[in-house]
């Protein structure tokens, strides 16, 4: 199906030589001079680059096959994270480099929004903030806590990350899977 530049809007979904991308910018220029133009910022769905791209005003472009879902991570296998459709329950297996960094962060039964395009997934976004158990560490100094001190801690995914010193073995922490910084001790 196709949309003309009139219809664009901000997280419109098109196709453009092939690959997938989604607006993130667009603005209608009606020079003194010529005719008038749209001018747009497209993000590629798969690897998220961002690119700059003008439109003449009438222009049409083929709307991008692509779907949402809100799927179930059970367990790795190989080369591949097997997710679980909420709705059918049917089990697919997607490459781990569709996740990319994040994987560090995955934890068994997450919940994760699966991007699919042409059938395909392109795009696994996991919680922007995961509770995991530490694993290993060492033990915090006592009066060791001047200006903020930090020792190095690995989560229960095998990350590891940079953790005040009070936190020890065996108890779960908050961390921030946009950056992988601990944000706070969970009860």
């Amino acid at each position: 199906m196709a949309v003309d530049t009139s219809q664009f809007k901000n997280g419109l979904r098109i196709e453009l030589d092939g690959e997938p991308f989604a607006i993130t910018y667009f603005q209608h220029v009606k020079p003194g001079k010529g005719g008038a133009f749209v001018r747009t910022k497209v993000k590629n769905i798969r690897n998220g680059k961002i690119i700059d791209k003008t439109f003449r005003a009438g222009e049409k472009v083929e709307l991008a096959d692509v779907e949402d879902k809100r799927m179930q991570y059970l367990y790795r296998d190989g080369e591949n994270l097997v997710l679980m459709d909420n709705q059918s329950y049917e089990q697919i297996p997607v490459p781990a480099e569709v996740v990319g960094g994040a994987l560090n962060y995955l934890l068994e039964n997450a919940q994760v929004d699966v991007l699919f395009w042409r059938g395909k997934a392109v795009n696994v976004d996991i919680p922007s903030f995961v509770e995991a158990q530490v694993t290993e560490t060492e033990p915090g100094m006592k009066g060791d806590t001047a200006s903020g001190a930090t020792k190095l801690a690995t989560i229960e995914t095998g990350a590891t990350l940079q953790v005040p010193l009070f936190i020890n073995q065996g108890e779960k922490i908050r961390v921030d899977t946009r950056n992988g910084k601990y944000v706070e001790r969970v009860n």
